[in-house]
């Protein structure tokens, strides 16, 4: 093989991969921050799940995109494993389309495709068209990268050392062995059954050699979700196996029936002269007939994943405030499809996890006002430190992403979670203050009076309201904000009326001079929680009112 030849494959095989990752990228941005919403709602059964996956792969060019994807959904705890069964069918029913028109020859009006997207990105200023144009251009790319590989081995239609190579593949083993490591190493099944589409067409390779190694790319296109996984939960784990599983299995039955039955003359019978169309379409048997093979049986499917790969035994160290660490976060490729809805996701519910150890603090400082224990005491710092380092991780997280972020609704998601973040860190300062206030009480052997005692309940009472209320899913987010605002106005109100009778308290000698500047500095505090409650439900109607 001349170097001219692989320059100009290498050549190809890169412009169809950035082709493909345009597509991948113009989806994301059409269509990430809300790519969660559409997927609950298009999962909801095994037919819409099937659906929905071949509709994003046929629109990306992509199974393997689309399974990391759903593995990267399933790894955040977005999607269920058995939601991921049905769109992992989709996506090989999908990838199908590209050798589909391949076999059309639509290579021969790509440059026209590419020029129109293009000329839409350089001249339109609407995001959303910017996106879809981003789509076309990619799709354009993508075939004149084949037609470069085509053309590239054309040369190759004479080498009789080649040729030889490709006959080899006669044998089913050998057939599948070659298919199932080209597409690992190229990680796209999509380019590897072009260019075995390609090798046809020149007449290098017959369909009874290339239906072998067609079924081992099937296999082979496994290797990128398994790569995105190594690192995920076992659910997401899970998810490689039942895609791994649902091609071994239907590699299975095709080579059987391959072997047994007229299938590849049936095949060649029904486009005798075009064998790209001959493998495209054998490729679209294959999967379409193993998905309705499979479909009936996906939840054995799941199980079956669940059985190879068990649960472990851990213990809960959800509260351990020993060891710090980051749950729902992870450091994934900002280039691949649904990285935008999996880590806002992932920040949203990081956030949340950082709120309920602020609530818990603010619950425990109250009570530590009235009665002191020092062992809920440590706990408390202990916390505090906690959300301390997830108000930094999250926040690092946040400035890393956002310069990622491709739509203008993620960035006003990302800057509201940058700023509640930011409060509840400062709820939980407040709640250390109420601690540090009731260890100086104790340390001095001074106690309240039963009357501020109860002004300490009230507090604790509507501090626990409010954080109830904040995250509260509503449809009608200006009256839930109206509702909000009322409780911060409340606690204004008590804050003056705690005051008060603190100075009624004093004049009558029921409490000293020193217990009361602490219930003072209390009081204080107890306002400022407040405040930073109602600035968290102004950034949580900010995304709302957006249309997140």
């Amino acid at each position: 093989m001349s170097t001219t030849i692989v320059i100009g494959l290498l050549g190809g095989l890169a412009l169809f991969l950035y082709g493909m990752q345009m597509m991948s990228a113009g989806l994301e941005a059409a269509a990430g921050s809300k790519m969660k919403e559409i997927l609950e709602k298009l999962t909801s059964n095994r037919l819409k799940g099937v659906l929905v996956g071949a509709a994003i792969t046929a629109v990306i060019q992509s199974s393997s995109a689309t399974t990391v994807m759903v593995v990267g959904f399933v790894n955040s705890g977005m999607m269920t494993l058995r939601q991921a069964v049905w769109i992992i069918m989709g996506a090989n029913i999908g990838t199908t389309i590209t050798g589909q028109l391949i076999a059309l020859d639509v290579g021969a009006i790509a440059p026209l495709i590419a020029f129109g997207g293009v000329a839409v990105i350089m001249f339109t200023k609407k995001e959303k068209v910017h996106h879809i144009a981003n789509i076309f251009a990619g799709l354009g790319i993508l075939f004149i990268g084949m037609d470069m590989m085509g053309s590239a081995m054309n040369p190759l239609r004479d080498n009789q050392q080649f040729i030889s190579i490709m006959t080899e593949f006669e044998n089913p083993v050998l057939g599948i062995l070659a298919g199932m490591i080209f597409t690992a190493i190229i990680q796209s099944s999509s380019a590897s059954v072009g260019i075995l589409q390609t090798l046809a067409g020149s007449g290098i390779i017959g369909l009874d050699s290339a239906a072998f190694v067609l079924f081992g790319q099937n296999i082979g296109t496994c290797i990128t979700a398994f790569l995105a996984a190594i690192s995920a939960n076992r659910n997401a784990k899970r998810t490689t196996i039942v895609h791994i599983t649902f091609n071994v299995i239907g590699t299975i039955i095709f080579t059987t029936l391959c072997l047994v039955t007229p299938l590849i003359g049936w095949v060649e019978g029904f486009t005798p002269n075009n064998a790209p169309a001959q493998i495209a379409n054998l490729h679209t048997i294959f999967n379409v007939v193993t998905t309705l093979l499979l479909l009936p049986f996906g939840q054995l499917l799941a199980g079956f994943a669940e059985v190879i790969l068990k649960d472990k035994s851990i213990d809960n160290q959800f509260e351990d405030e020993e060891l710090h660490y980051i749950k729902h976060i992870s450091n994934i490729n900002e280039e691949k499809l649904g990285v935008s809805a999996i880590s806002m996701e992932g920040t949203r519910l990081e956030m949340l996890r950082m709120f309920d150890m602020a609530k818990v603090n603010v619950k425990n400082a109250f009570d530590l006002f009235v009665n002191f224990n020092q062992e809920k005491a440590n706990r408390l710092d202990k916390k505090e430190e906690y959300v301390d380092y997830l108000n930094k991780e999250i926040s690092k997280h946040i400035s890393r992403v956002i310069t990622h972020e491709r739509s203008e609704m993620g960035s006003v998601i990302y800057n509201a979670y940058f700023t509640m973040t930011s409060n509840i860190e400062r709820v939980s300062d407040h709640a250390e203050n109420i601690a540090g206030y009731a260890r100086q009480m104790n340390d001095k052997g001074m106690e309240i009076s039963e009357y501020a005692k109860q002004d300490v309940a009230r507090m604790k009472a509507i501090c626990e309201d409010f954080a109830d209320v904040l995250f509260e899913n509503t449809e009608d987010v200006v009256d839930w904000h109206k509702r909000v605002a009322s409780i911060e106005q409340q606690i204004d109100d008590m804050t003056e009326e705690f005051r008060g009778n603190m100075y009624t308290r004093m004049q009558k000698g029921i409490c000293n001079g020193e217990s009361h500047i602490l219930f003072s500095e209390m009081v204080t505090d107890f306002e400022r929680i407040g405040d930073h409650y109602l600035n968290i439900s102004d950034e949580i109607m900010r995304i709302k009112l957006a249309g997140a």
